[in-house]
């Protein structure tokens, strides 16, 4: 068949007209397009009018209302409303800055995500699955959102299922795994229904289709399964959220009971107690951390979609950060997409000369659909026209590797992986099989068969070998380069394939796989402790059956590895289902594109270095920059349980903890979110982030408890004491800064030298509009104390806390030892 690109856009040609609910659109009565012909352009017109289009409900993003409501409609945005009304009521105008500063973050966050949704619009339009329809007697590629009920489409090997269809002629088998969880394939032919969702694994057939868009089963089935599922957040998304509801829950006690401790306790008046309360609750709050957080991954989403990647699921960014073990197949991603049929090697000349393999061959092909690369290949090299008639077809699949033709007057025949259709007989092959296998080459063997190819297994005894068909793979000019940087960063590479284990290890070899010969054939690991122990033993696996890679990555995980898996075909999706990152090549099978949540669109594996290191670029640089945020958190919330207790007025006002945060926090943790970090990311979020932010909060506390006890001791103005705390909060912010910055390159160094000065000229020149008054000469000697404490303080508090760490680890590891 020839394909023609279609031009038209049913979008483009019916704007608007293609949503219409299904309460309100007209009945149109099902159409039994003839298979030759399809719908005309009238009846596509009719049914696009009325709703019948294969357009979900749901969109792969959000859409730019409901971006503007979720960064607007926040639980801390309410919370800084309140905390302003109360600044207002009042009259403290001057600490309100900190309303500005949480619009403008507002902002930043809608006009990030609003542009990393248009990005990853444009990019799902790119990858969206074309279709072969056939419409006015023309087969034409038309993308499955534009398809229609009763459309006749073609579906063939590596097909998704688009929408619900009942097959007019063919026959395929459908793996329905994604939707029911049996990985058995099942035969369809003329008459039996597919259904939307599952994937061809072998075959091809012409069907017309039934139930598209929200009708479909697949619709049915999600919107069935939307109330009762939630999408998966990832560790650190999760954290995250964690530490905003435990903020949330604290946070109303803690300022009513601050409230009434400033005002009835210590006898502050009104404004001053609401001014203190305000700001320990601001505090409290890591009001730009989830804004960070969604901006970081945002930009990496945006950067990706540069690189033409596809991010279907925003979590996958931080799992590539984790990922420590990738699994990846053979052809297509080490190797090029394309095969050659290098030559065949006869094995019964006597019954089977040159002349009859070739004429069956030429047969076999001429009836039998090239629907995989192998195919395409043989087709290639050996298709004729041949008077051959076949009476019985049975297609190759991922589990069988193997396909057979049954001619009229000409018996049986079988092409496919030799240890498959030979069995226990392989061992009459395996000296002529290994020198090639051994050199890369992937072998096929062709033979006569004397039984029924329709009963379940071959019969050994009446398989009859014919020839050897050695076909090459062209090894990806990258692949060596590409394969040295994963060892470089610590991560485990492991070949998963259906070829031959000494083929794959061969080419392994070639492309510089760390490990490439520790191979064995999957075929032998009935168990699946054997898989399990295989997992972290070998580093290439061949003849794997599409079950057995899904049982591999699931055992890798079982061993604690984070998994990210590569593939383009059919045979891959299971796996690229079950792993912790899926990432599917667009020039695969439309089913490992669906399936994945990254897409290479220019199937270029050497892209995937970049891929993971900004997914670690991120991630290490949200880290880096939350524990800036929760040094003034942790220190907040601790200064404000103190404060409690101890009958100490809060010694910051809300603007200065605002100027403190811009500096020391806002400003620069933009800056350093978006540096280059490639270091793979380890541990849990929240722990690592503590551990960093830590130390700088406690130095915080103590300095500023010690400067609330010479306040008390020498009986300082309250307005001494907010001039004193802010500077040394300030410039404790700036030393956690010096830290986090660490180790400096000229980006680092400008923003802390840009920050230092900024800060400087705030306290010197600005003082007064920040409420930090002009010092006496002894609270200038107190400040300067306390100033020249801070670096011992902040060492001390380190080295505490790293001693902490280790005697915890020891424990741990004693504990685990004497278990």
């Amino acid at each position: 068949m020839n394909w023609k690109k279609n031009s038209k856009s049913l979008e483009n040609q019916e704007a608007g007209k293609g949503n219409v609910d299904t309460e309100e659109r007209r009945e149109i009565a099902v159409l039994e397009a003839d298979p030759g012909c399809g719908l005309g352009a009238e009846e596509v017109r009719l049914r696009v009018e009325n709703g019948y289009v294969n357009r979900s409900d749901s969109s792969p993003t959000k859409s730019v209302g409901d971006i503007i409501k979720s960064n607007t409609f926040t639980f801390f945005n309410l919370v800084f409303v309140v905390l302003g009304g109360c600044l207002i009521a009042v009259g403290s105008y001057t600490n309100l800055l900190f309303l500005v500063i949480a619009a403008a973050n507002t902002f930043i966050g809608i006009f990030q995500e609003v542009r990393s949704k248009r990005a990853v619009d444009r990019l799902t339009l790119l990858a969206e699955q074309k279709i072969h329809c056939i419409r006015d007697g023309e087969w034409e590629e038309i993308p499955s959102s534009e398809l229609v009920r009763d459309d006749i489409v073609e579906f063939d090997n590596g097909s998704q299922i688009c929408a619900d269809a009942v097959i007019c002629s063919g026959q395929v088998t459908v793996n329905e795994s994604l939707l029911t969880g049996e990985t058995d394939a099942i035969l369809k032919q003329a008459g039996d229904e597919l259904k939307s969702g599952s994937f061809v694994n072998g075959g091809r057939c012409v069907a017309r289709l039934s139930h598209v868009g929200s009708d479909s089963y697949a619709s049915r089935l999600a919107r069935e399964a939307k109330s009762d599922v939630k999408l998966a957040k990832s560790e650190m998304m999760r954290s995250l959220d964690r530490l905003i509801r435990v903020i949330g829950i604290l946070l109303v006690p803690v300022g009513i009971c601050l409230f009434i401790n400033q005002h009835q306790m210590l006898g502050l008046p009104v404004k001053g107690a609401v001014e203190a309360t305000v700001a320990a609750l601001i505090g409290m709050i890591p009001e730009g951390l989830y804004l960070l957080t969604s901006i970081a991954i945002a930009v990496g989403v945006l950067r990706l979609s540069r690189r033409k990647v596809l991010v279907r699921d925003m979590n996958c960014v931080e799992i590539l950060a984790r990922v420590d073990t990738l699994c990846v197949d053979k052809t297509g991603t080490i190797t090029e997409p394309g095969m050659d049929v290098d030559r065949f090697i006869l094995l019964d000349e006597e019954n089977f000369p040159e002349e009859a393999v070739t004429e069956m061959l030429a047969a076999f092909y001429d009836n039998m659909d090239a629907d995989n690369d192998t195919g395409r290949a043989m087709a290639e090299r050996f298709r004729q026209d041949s008077d051959w008639e076949a009476a019985d077809i049975v297609p190759f699949t991922s589990d069988t590797k193997w396909s057979g033709i049954t001619f009229e007057e000409h018996g049986s025949f079988l092409i496919g992986a030799p240890e498959f259709i030979m069995g226990s007989r392989l061992k009459e092959l395996k000296k002529k099989i290994r020198p090639w296998a051994e050199q890369g080459m992937r072998v096929l063997l062709a033979a006569a068969y004397d039984g029924n190819l329709k009963e379940d297994g071959l019969q050994e005894a009446c398989i009859r070998p014919m020839a050897l068909i050695l076909i090459t793979n062209r090894l990806r000019g990258e692949a060596a380069e590409t394969f040295r940087y994963f060892k470089e960063q610590g991560v485990s590479v492991r070949v998963i394939s259906g070829d031959n284990p000494s083929t794959v290890s061969e080419v392994a070899r070639q492309a510089g796989i760390e490990g490439a010969e520790l191979y064995v054939d999957a075929s032998t690991l009935k168990t699946e402790s054997s898989l399990d122990a295989a997992a972290e033993k070998y580093h290439v696996f061949g003849r794997v059956t599409p079950e057995q890679k899904c049982r591999l990555v699931k055992a890798l995980q079982k061993n604690g590895h984070t998994v990210a898996m590569t593939g383009d075909g059919v045979n891959d999706v299971l796996a690229l289902k079950e792993a912790d990152c899926g990432i599917a090549m667009a020039s695969g099978s439309q089913a490992a594109c669906q399936i994945a949540q990254l897409v290479l669109l220019n199937s270029d594996f050497q892209s995937m270095p970049a891929i993971v290191g900004e997914g670690r670029r991120v991630i290490n640089n949200i880290q880096r920059a939350a524990s800036l945020f929760l040094v003034k958190n942790i220190f907040s919330f601790l200064l404000s349980l103190v404060s409690l207790f101890a009958g100490f007025p809060y010694p910051l006002l809300p603007l200065q903890l605002s100027l403190i945060g811009s500096l020391t926090i806002g400003i620069p943790s933009f800056f350093l979110a978006l540096e280059p970090n490639s270091s793979r990311v380890e541990g849990h979020f929240m722990s690592n982030v503590f551990y960093k932010a830590l130390p700088g909060g406690l130095t915080n506390l103590f300095l500023v408890l010690g400067i609330e006890l010479f306040t008390y001791a020498f009986d300082f103005p309250v307005e001494q004491l907010y001039s004193i705390s802010a500077v040394t909060v300030l410039f404790v912010g700036l030393l956690v800064l010096y830290q986090v910055c660490r180790p400096f390159d000229w980006k680092r160094r400008t923003v802390w030298g840009v920050m230092t000065v900024a800060a400087l000229v705030c306290v010197v020149f600005f003082g007064e509009l920040f409420s930090i008054r002009p010092l006496t000469l002894q609270t200038a000697l107190v400040l300067a104390v306390f100033l020249l404490l801070a670096q011992p303080a902040m060492h001390l508090a380190l080295w505490l806390f790293e001693q902490g760490n280790r005697l915890y680890r020891r424990l741990k590891k004693y504990g685990t030892e004497n278990n």
